[in-house]
């Protein structure tokens, strides 16, 4: 049997919804469509705010005690405190809604696994190229994902990581890539995880432009500011919330100057920001996974500029009610993961920057992005 494209032959509830925007998907691999790709997961990325609302969740949950009755105990041996509390969560979620689906912050992540079947319809895995027994990353949400978890292997509170045992389904429309050779599995799978910040800031960035990064600690910020210096910005402002956070930024050195501060406090962090600039910005850019964030980007963008949210913390209510309340007249533009040849793109710019990858490397795969060989 074909199903359709999109996956809406998956969705449980709400009937007709499609697969990201439903509440619960069919995860039952024993059944496949022929218009689906069957993988082996081996790791889930989960993305930073997801992982981030986990943390806090579990990190309460073991304050007012781990050994709660009506808290589920942890599957995996010896996991305890934090990282046993954020297992409990994803296996709840994935139990609950048939994929890795934050009720709280709505986002995801992304997942590298072994392609087990091909259908005959499976039209993604014949454009990217890759065959049966191949591994794989996907280039879609988790929240559109159908998976099921036999077991959890290990959770990585340092990566945002989670090791698991388990199948997950691709629909038809959408997207993954052969893992590169050469590139720390690991590695790849962060950077994979943001692929669609870099290459769009890349095409909104002006010769000369000054550009704010928010966030640029982070992967996404790290990879954005690289992508905005080599389109010919003139300007880079990096934001951090502490001198650790931004020491990577400051090594990487593709921002003029980092600033620290609250992306939080609007007033603050805009007046920092445009004091090291000089002038205020014509494309800001919010990778920061806390909320309340977007009046800064905002209030530091000119009118007639770009402020670009690539955050799953952004609310759209608290951006354009907050824009017009300060009569900021700015384009708005909500980060989109895809656009055509972001995989590759984004893996480029980690080959053409060493620093970068020496980072990403450290960071992810501990040995400075190279695997060995």
């Amino acid at each position: 049997m074909i199903g359709e494209r999109f996956g809406t032959h998956r969705v449980i509830d709400p009937p007709g919804a499609l697969p990201q925007a439903a509440w619960r998907l069919d995860n039952d691999v024993r059944r496949v469509f022929d218009d689906e790709v069957v993988i082996d997961v081996e790791t889930l990325n989960i993305d930073s705010a997801s992982f981030r609302q986990m943390e806090e969740r579990a990190a309460k949950e073991a304050g007012a005690g781990g050994d709660r009755p009506d808290v589920e105990q942890p599957a995996l041996a010896g996991l305890s405190g934090t990282a046993a509390g954020v297992e409990r969560l994803l296996l709840s979620t994935v139990g609950e809604r048939g994929k890795q689906h934050n009720p709280v912050t709505g986002s995801g992540g992304m997942l590298v696994g072994r392609i087990a079947r091909i259908g005959p319809a499976a039209t993604c895995a014949r454009e990217a190229g890759v065959t049966v027994g191949e591994r794989v990353a996907t280039l879609v949400s988790l929240t559109l994902t159908p998976l099921s978890i036999e077991r959890v292997r290990a959770v990585h509170l340092d990566t945002h990581q989670i090791d698991v045992e388990g199948r997950a389904i691709l629909f038809a429309s959408g997207a993954l890539a052969r893992l590169p050779a050469g590139l720390d599995d690991r590695v790849a799978l962060a950077a994979l995880d943001v692929a669609g910040a870099a290459p769009q800031v890349a095409r909104l960035t002006r010769p000369g432009a000054a550009v704010l990064v928010l966030g640029c600690g982070g992967k996404s910020g790290l990879l954005v500011a690289a992508a905005a210096k080599r389109a010919g910005a003139g300007v880079v402002v990096g934001v951090e919330r502490s001198d650790g956070a931004a020491a990577p930024a400051r090594r990487l050195g593709a921002c003029t100057s980092v600033v620290v501060a609250d992306a939080a406090d609007a007033l603050a962090v805009s007046r920092a920001a445009v004091a090291a600039a000089g002038r205020e910005f014509d494309l800001a850019v919010s990778c920061v996974n806390v909320e309340n964030a977007e009046m800064g980007a905002i209030l530091a963008t000119r009118d007639g500029g770009t402020v670009y949210f690539f955050s799953m913390a952004t609310s759209f209510t608290r951006a354009a009610l907050g824009a017009e309340g300060v009569s900021r007249d700015v384009a708005m533009l909500i980060g989109n993961g895809y656009c055509p040849g972001h995989a590759a793109a984004t893996l480029a710019l980690l080959d053409e920057e060493p620093v970068l990858r020496e980072i990403f490397g450290e960071r992810f795969g501990g040995k400075g992005g190279r695997r060995a060989g």
